[in-house]
């Protein structure tokens, strides 16, 4: 368990508030503050500072967020280990964001398991910041994303390289032959929400080519990625994605990936967790245990 002060702490950086991290813990809001003071007299420094009215770390708070969230973490595993009836359990709590777990964890989870027959897995599928912040309060181990993030923050080991593509129905006109590279702007493209991992990657790969959603003559926002590959497929548009999200369907033959000069682009799947983190060793061994089979049809790795 951390220090009461610690959690104090963690709470106000978390709600930037002394009222709200008061009510979440139960404390006076004096007390809240005690605990502060309490810290910056140790630590010699200020911890927090007042920009525009909003409560923003110092560097020196900057620093012992960082290292207090691994501490919290950390404690929290140590405490769920000590309260099992097991000694030591077999568990991996990893998160990971949609594309991955829908389309590159079931087969990993398989091969696992049957390795690890008694392991126990938790594995929450969110979007790259809520799985940071769960990484921060100590709900899961590590993470695998797919967005973009402060990798100063966290141990970063890459767990893939990802084909990024677009994709086309087998019906479409475009399917035919390689279209010239302005010829994909005339069309539909079929785009998952704002805040979405291959949406994101997407928007950076147009702005690397200074282009934007904009270039293309109609935008079609869709939430949903299995919905997007179905109106594809119908030939009412074209998208971009994952190559492992779309493997399925361009083995079947119903999307044909387009091929074109500027179409060869990769982004990383990401293996995340805390830095200084007691557990470092378990942690590399799960990321070499999932890697140690590709995921991948063979004729496609």
């Amino acid at each position: 368990m951390l220090d009461p002060r610690l959690d104090t702490f963690l709470v106000l950086c978390k709600m930037k508030s002394y009222t709200k991290a008061a009510q979440i813990l139960n404390l006076t809001q004096p007390a809240v503050s005690q605990h502060i003071r309490y810290l910056e007299t140790y630590f010699g420094g200020k911890l927090f500072t007042y920009t525009n009215r909003t409560l923003n770390l110092t560097p020196k708070g900057e620093l012992l967020y960082r290292f207090a969230s691994t501490m919290q973490s950390d404690s929290t595993r140590v405490l769920e280990l000590l309260r099992s009836d097991h000694p030591e359990p077999l568990q991996l709590r990893i998160g990971t964001t949609l594309t991955i777990g829908e389309y590159v964890m079931p087969t990993i989870l398989t091969r696992l398991l049957e390795t690890y027959p008694h392991l126990q897995i938790k594995m929450p599928v969110l979007n790259t910041k809520m799985l940071l912040r769960k990484l921060q309060d100590g709900e899961i181990d590590v993470a695998l994303v797919e967005g973009y993030f402060n990798s100063a923050e966290y141990e970063v080991q890459q767990f893939s390289a990802e084909p990024f593509i677009a994709v086309c129905g087998s019906g479409h006109p475009l399917a035919k032959s390689a279209p010239p590279y302005p010829d994909i702007f005339k069309e539909r493209l079929i785009v998952r929400e704002k805040g979405s991992g291959t949406r994101e990657v997407l928007e950076h790969i147009l702005q690397e080519l200074n282009l934007s959603l904009r270039s293309f003559t109609d935008v079609c926002e869709v939430g949903n990625l299995n919905a997007i590959k179905e109106l594809v497929k119908n030939n009412l548009g074209i998208s971009f994605m994952y190559q492992a999200a779309a493997q399925r369907e361009l083995d079947s033959g119903q999307l044909v990936k387009l091929s074109f000069s500027a179409n060869t682009f990769t982004h990383s799947f990401s293996f995340v967790f805390l830095k200084d983190s007691i557990h470092r060793e378990e942690y590399l061994f799960w990321l070499k245990e999932i890697t140690k089979h590709d995921y991948r049809p063979a004729h496609n790795r």
